[in-house]
């Protein structure tokens, strides 16, 4: 039969290695269905001892009466044993394989031919028979458990340059501990694979991959190894298992989830971030489409959109990016900011999405609104009662004017009280030097940090992407700090309405003076300058005192504001506080610009502002408050300065007796 156009022809026609590394020193015939010999190699003429001309065309059956050749064509392998015969005489008792094949174009059988007797030199040259191939060979005789002979490739494997050294001192020989001896009887059952790593003669490391079987049909017991170089791909192997541990470890540690689909949309990997955002572990997404990450109409669209960029190339997101909306896995939807990219590998493309979260950046946002609202509120409201304390001093105010004016008169009457009226008319020009501060210091106290709130807020409406959050989170900063500042001028009216109004009462408790000491020092870390610090003196202060902590606390943030508000940078500033048996004793001291000699007198006045702190923000309400307080708790306050060089507050606060307490 004749297949002239048969593809696999030249393919079918090669000998599987297998049956090479079977069947050796011997000979192949190329038989017909019919038994008629087609061709014969040398190995056939040479056991035959005939010319190779007179064997063509004759029956295999002439020379092997045993062997019947299949009538039905058939490629699965035949084995057996017959004897060789030639001019009606036995040569020698074979082993032989049949197999269909291809032979110029037409089926026919390959019979390969081995005599079960083989001498050293057959050996030998059987070995050599494969120096061609690129794997090291290697004859183990299982009787007497040693190697018997190699192949050069195997010498060339381990750097060897003698057969005979290589096989009784090398690493496969018997004075070394080598897995031969297991594997070489375990193949006489079936054959055997394993993978073992042996030094070479440079003492350096070869990994190989080796394969041993028995060769049937003689009568000595000997196994064929085939070893196979493998270092390479076990170097190449470990190092990209190293690259992907790597990328694993990177994708893994991620902050953004990070997303791997195919060109159908379904997911190849995700890291754990991911599993986290949705609420998916990875099994329950892997495998499945990426729409279930997704609430309509995008649910539905996604496999339209990637069917329309395969056959458009039009990208919507790939490569652009959008802010979108996922669905966790209890369906609730949250803000990412998604960004796609492609990859194309062997057989097709890849999409790799990054998700950052915006859920924070979102509330964060609607904080930011919440707050001007509030904020908006809090000035209102401050404002109002702002109006209402102006108010009550301009009432005072007038109230005292018509005091004037009668004591004018009563002076124009009663020319006796001279003395009387001319203190009338100090404490006149006193009251309104009085209103005139109150009136310039609200003026610029208010306006400075409203104007700062009104074009932090117009600003922020400006920054809207994400990348100008440190642009917001700076404008937030001022409205705070200008909050903050309105918020104190505030509570020193205030402090100063319930003062004179009598709304103040000493309620004195136990409390530890440490503990305040320390929440103090917190409150006030954030006032710092650059390079600013607080020295502690602290004495006995572990343990609790009986007094108002409210008022103590206010007396202790005000003088220590103070002292960081007029120090320069880099300065330090000086708490020490002891308590003793029935006083707590009390000074802070600062490396400021101080109080000018003629200006110390009106320190603890209303409003009073020294003419070296003008361009440094205050009410001058502050040190007035905290005479008021240390008087409310039956103390005593003193200073002590000098202008460039700082100021000394002492105070000293009585304690109750314990019995009193």
């Amino acid at each position: 039969m004749r297949n002239k156009k048969h593809p696999a022809a030249n393919r079918r026609a090669k000998l599987d290695v297998e049956d090479l590394m079977h069947f050796h020193i011997g000979g192949v015939m190329t038989v017909r269905e019919d038994g008629t010999i087609l061709g014969v190699d040398e190995g056939t003429v040479a056991l035959l001892q005939k010319p190779k001309e007179t064997l063509e065309g004759k029956s295999v059956s002439d020379f092997m009466p045993e062997l019947k050749v299949p009538k039905t064509f058939s490629t699965e392998k035949k084995r057996g044993q017959s004897t060789l015969r030639a001019d009606g005489k036995t040569i020698t008792d074979i082993s032989y394989l049949l197999r269909g094949g291809w032979h110029q174009e037409q089926q026919a059988y390959f019979l390969l031919l081995q005599p079960k007797e083989l001498t050293p030199a057959n050996l030998r040259q059987y070995a050599r028979l494969y120096d061609w191939m690129p794997v090291g060979i290697l004859i183990y005789d299982l009787e007497q458990a040693t190697p018997v002979v190699c192949n050069q490739k195997l010498l060339d494997l381990f750097s060897a340059m003698d057969e005979n050294d290589f096989l009784k001192n090398g690493p496969l020989s018997t004075k070394h501990d080598n897995p031969l001896e297991q594997y070489a009887r375990q193949a006489q059952a079936t054959e055997q694979h394993f993978e073992t790593e042996l030094p070479t003669a440079q003492h350096e490391k070869v990994s190989l991959q080796v394969t041993s079987s028995m060769i049937p049909g003689l009568n000595q017991q000997l196994v064929l190894f085939l070893f196979q170089n493998i270092t390479d791909r076990n170097l190449n192997a470990r190092r990209l298992q190293e690259s992907r541990n790597t990328l694993s470890a990177i994708i893994s540690s991620a902050v953004d989830g990070i997303i791997i689909i195919d060109g159908k949309g379904t997911i190849k990997m995700v890291n754990e971030a991911t599993s986290k955002l949705f609420g998916y572990n990875d099994d329950e997404m892997i495998g499945r489409n990426i729409n279930m990450l997704m609430p309509e109409p995008h649910h539905s669209q996604h496999d339209g959109y990637l069917d329309n960029y395969k056959k458009t190339g039009d990208a919507k997101i790939i490569g652009v990016g959008r802010e979108v909306k996922g669905k966790r896995k209890d369906g609730k939807l949250f803000p990412f900011r998604l960004g796609v990219s492609r990859v194309n590998i062997e057989g097709g493309m890849l999409f790799t999405g990054v998700v950052h979260d915006l859920t924070e950046q979102k509330r964060q946002e609607a904080e930011i609104m919440q707050l001007n609202e509030e904020l908006e509120q809090k000035v209102e409201e401050r404002t109002e009662k702002l109006t209402q304390v102006v108010n009550q001093l301009l009432q005072s105010n007038q109230q005292l004017e018509q005091q004037v004016q009668e004591r004018q008169a009563a002076e124009e009457a009663l020319r006796k009280n001279e003395e009387e009226l001319r203190k009338s008319l100090e404490r006149e020009k006193e009251l309104s030097e009085l209103k005139s501060r109150f009136v310039s210091m609200a003026s610029h106290e208010f306006r400075t940090p409203l104007t700062t709130i009104a074009s932090s807020t117009e600003l922020l409406g400006l920054y809207t992407e994400s990348e100008q959050q440190p642009k917001r989170e700076k404008h937030l900063k001022r409205i705070k700090s200008s909050v903050t500042n309105l918020t104190g001028i505030l509570t020193d009216f205030l402090s100063l309405s319930k003062l004179e109004e009598g709304k103040i009462k000493n309620d004195p408790d136990w409390f530890n003076l440490c503990e305040l000491l320390d929440e103090i020092a917190d409150d006030l870390h954030s006032l710092l300058k650059n390079g600013q610090t607080i020295r502690k003196d602290y004495s006995n202060v572990k343990q609790e005192v009986y007094l108002d902590a409210k008022i103590v606390k206010n007396v202790f943030i005000n003088l220590l504001s103070n002292a960081i508000k007029y120090s320069n940078e880099n300065s330090t500033v000086h708490i020490q506080v002891e308590l003793k048996a029935d006083t707590l004793h009390a000074s802070i001291r600062d490396e400021g610009i101080g109080i000018p000699k003629h200006e110390q007198k009106h320190l603890f006045s209303r409003f009073f502002r020294a003419d070296n702190v003008e361009n440094i923000q205050g009410t001058g309400l502050g040190l007035n408050i905290v005479k008021r307080y240390i008087n409310l708790l039956d103390g005593s306050i003193s200073f002590e300065s000098e202008e460039g060089k700082g100021t000394t507050f002492i105070f000293d606060i009585p304690l109750p007796a314990p019995e009193n307490a």
